[in-house]
Order: structure tokens, then C-alpha cells, then sequence
């Protein structure tokens, strides 16, 4: 019987010990239907030619959701756990854009709370990361045109995000959301300077520039001067092109521009798009998303669209009327949100594993 019951208590030992290691060690997080996440998968990407690729060295695109401007009340209430949680488990979004206005509506440069739009910032990052998602931090330049405009507080802004998150697998850096009015070379000049800073404190994260008349790869609908005179001497660096459906000249030049690109293996990424036109209101142009989305898949490109808010105009994803700030049914998304959770949902379901 004493035996008997020194095995026993060997055996609760043992059982304990295991307990209380399972209980220390990190675990990976999972989504709600028990899978790894995004980021537990894939792990930190990379570019390798003209891709974005994993921690394996395979192709990887990422699904993205941009949030409107989140300082104002049209984008900041989306910054939740709850909303990223939606757009991951049903929606099949791997990837969070948190977009900060520079100028418009108290911008960081233009009166808006320094302190508050940082914190905001650490939330959402905190959010997606907890998620296992992907996040870019958005330097969303628009009407200040020229990113050398507030080069100093870019400076500062890059450097404070690049020491903070410099150990995060999941964080991209896009330094100016959408030059306009100035030339490649003026914006070539800006993003060495902000890379260089982000690089004192990041070696490796993803670098997004933006590239002249509001990320159409060139000065206009036939130049091709990013392709033909890209950054040098960097590495893990990505150049954004910006589209909407319902833009007849966005969809007459842009998709050649794609091609070029591509045969010039500059590795470009969707980092804004719409199915409305290019102000963000009006119809919607699902024909033409059509043939936008057959272009970036084949070519493996990722894409971020504008935008999770209740904001009345027809680029929003959820219904003007809609309260709900996570959980959303169907019925209060607006027509867009319809077609893009469809559609990112049967993108996630053709890839599998490789989502």
C-alpha cells in the first residue's frame, strides 16, 4: 500500500511539472476557429525581387483593411480589438493600415494631439500584434502634397516608432501615404532620409514609399520613373501604387503600369485602394475591381482597402446608419463591404494554408 501510494504522488509530481511549464511558456496565438495566426504562420516577411515573401522565403500577400483617418471620429472608434478580430476570423484579412493624416482634420502636423495620435497608434499595433496580423503604420501625407513639407516631424515621428517597435515581426513602416504636386526625385530625396532613420533602429522591417501624383508609380498615366530609377542600396523595400475602380484613368493607365513594374521586378504593393473614385464617394465599380484583383493575385501583389468606417460615401465598408464598431452582419455593411468581404474571404479559402 506505501507502494502504491509513492507511485501514486510520483505520478501527481510529474502531472504538476508539466502542468506549470505548459502555464510559462509563450503561447502561439490562434484565431477562433483554433488555427495559427497570420503572424504565427508566415512569420516577419521580407522582399526578395519583386515579391513580399515569409520567413520560409515563400510568396505571401497580404489582405489588408486601411482604417479611415483615426484622428477623427470617422476612423478612430474602429481602432478596436473587436473590429481587427472581425476582419481576421470572418473576413480572411491578415493585415491592419492605420492611417494617420498629417495635415487634414488636427493631423499630427497641423494642431492635432501628438501624445493621443501615438497612443492610438500603440493600441491598434498592440491589437494586430495580440492577433497575430499584420499592421502598417501610416504616415498619411495628402494635401500637404510635398513629403518634405513636415520632413523634421517625419523624422522624429519614424524615429521614436522604429526604436518602439523594433523587435515586432509584424510592424510596416509606409512614410508617405500619397505625394502629389512634386517630382520622383524630390520624394526619392525624403524616403532616403526617413529609411535611414528607421534603419538606425529596424534592420529589417518592410518599408512602404509612396511614389508621385498620389502613388500612380510615375508622374502620370505613361511615366514610369520609379520603375526605371528606384532606391538604391536598400533592402525590404516596397513602392505603393493607389487605385480606385471607379477612376476610368486609374483603370485605363494603371494596369500597364502594374506589367511594367513587374517586368522591371520592382516590388510594389497596394497599400490604398477603392472600388468607388478616387474622393472616396459616388458609384462603385465592381467590374473593374474585377479586373484588378485577377491582376494583383496573379502577380502576387498585396492590397489594402479604403476603408473600415461608417463614413457616408461609398468607399466606406460599413453602412452610413451602422453603430456596431465589431461583429458586423451583413446587413450593415454597405454594398462595398459586401463585395470585399466576399471576396477577400474566397481569396483566403483558394490559399489555404498559404493565407
Amino acid at each position: 500500500m506505501k507502494k502504491l501510494s509513492s507511485r501514486i504522488l510520483a505520478m501527481l509530481m510529474a502531472v504538476a511539472m508539466v502542468i506549470s511549464i505548459i502555464a510559462i511558456v509563450p503561447q502561439m496565438p490562434v484565431s477562433a476557429a483554433g488555427k495559427k495566426t497570420p503572424v504565427a504562420v508566415h512569420g516577419r516577411l521580407s522582399v526578395k525581387g519583386a515579391d513580399l515573401v515569409d520567413s520560409k522565403g515563400k510568396k505571401f500577400q497580404l489582405r489588408g483593411v486601411s482604417t479611415h483617418g483615426i484622428n477623427w471620429d470617422v476612423g478612430q472608434p474602429y481602432v478596436n480589438k473587436a473590429a481587427f478580430k472581425t476582419l481576421r476570423d470572418d473576413w480572411g484579412v491578415n493585415a491592419i493600415r492605420l492611417a494617420m493624416y498629417t495635415s487634414e482634420y488636427n493631423g499630427y502636423c497641423a494642431g492635432g494631439n501628438k501624445a493621443n495620435l501615438r497612443k492610438l497608434i500603440d493600441k491598434g499595433v498592440r491589437y494586430a500584434t495580440e492577433l497575430g496580423m499584420y499592421v502598417i503604420i501610416d504616415w498619411h501625407i495628402l494635401s500637404d502634397g510635398n513629403p518634405k513639407t513636415n520632413m523634421s516631424e517625419a523624422k522624429k515621428f519614424f524615429n521614436l516608432m522604429s526604436k518602439r517597435y523594433k523587435k515586432n515581426k509584424n510592424v510596416i513602416y509606409e512614410i508617405c501615404n500619397e505625394p502629389n504636386g512634386c517630382d520622383w526625385s524630390t520624394i526619392k530625396s525624403y524616403a532616403t532620409q526617413i529609411i535611414k532613420t528607421i534603419r538606425k533602429n529596424d534592420k529589417k522591417a518592410v518599408i512602404i514609399v509612396g511614389t508621385p501624383t498620389w502613388c500612380q508609380l510615375g508622374s502620370d498615366g505613361t511615366h514610369n520613373e520609379v520603375a526605371d530609377s528606384p532606391i538604391k542600396g536598400q533592402k525590404n523595400i516596397m513602392y505603393s501604387l493607389h487605385f480606385y475602380a471607379n477612376e476610368w484613368a486609374h483603370s485605363e493607365y494603371l494596369p500597364a503600369k502594374v506589367d511594367y513594374a513587374r517586368k522591371k521586378k520592382l516590388p510594389i504593393i497596394v497599400s490604398e485602394f477603392g472600388l468607388s473614385a478616387a474622393n472616396g464617394d459616388g458609384g462603385i465599380n465592381k467590374t473593374q475591381a474585377n479586373k484588378w484583383f485577377k491582376k494583383l493575385d496573379k502577380y502576387n501583389i498585396s492590397y489594402f482597402c479604403w476603408s473600415l468606417s461608417n463614413k457616408n460615401e461609398s468607399a466606406s465598408l460599413l453602412k452610413s446608419g451602422t453603430t456596431k464598431k465589431s461583429k458586423w452582419k451583413t446587413s450593415d455593411l454597405s454594398a462595398a463591404g459586401q463585395y470585399i468581404r466576399k471576396k477577400y474571404r474566397a481569396r483566403k479559402k483558394k490559399l489555404g494554408s498559404k493565407a
